[in-house]
């Protein structure tokens, strides 16, 4: 496992280990832009069909990851610690 790829495990339990009630609360696009930074990184550009409209939630994460394709994997690790690093030292 590469420095960065270990880099990215760690921010990623940094964030499902978060407690909900500290003093960062991530807005719904914040949460939409790490969600699609995750999967781009994870999984590679966008897959399968658009979600229909009966579906919004499922619609705005597939729209978000789409909006993704094209970067590389190492890039969307990368942003993503970055992300988890500013987060960390704004709030701890």
């Amino acid at each position: 496992m590469s420095d960065l790829e270990s880099r990215f495990q760690e921010a990623v339990e940094k964030v499902r280990s978060a407690p909900e009630d500290g003093g960062f609360k991530p807005s719904n696009e914040y949460k939409l832009k790490m969600y699609a930074l995750y999967r781009q990184a994870v999984d590679g550009d966008v897959q399968g069909k658009k979600p229909g409209m009966l579906n919004p939630i499922a619609r705005y994460k597939w729209q978000a990851w789409a909006d993704m394709k094209g970067k590389s994997s190492e890039d969307a690790m990368q942003a993503y610690v970055a992300e988890v690093e500013k987060v960390e030292a704004e709030y701890g």
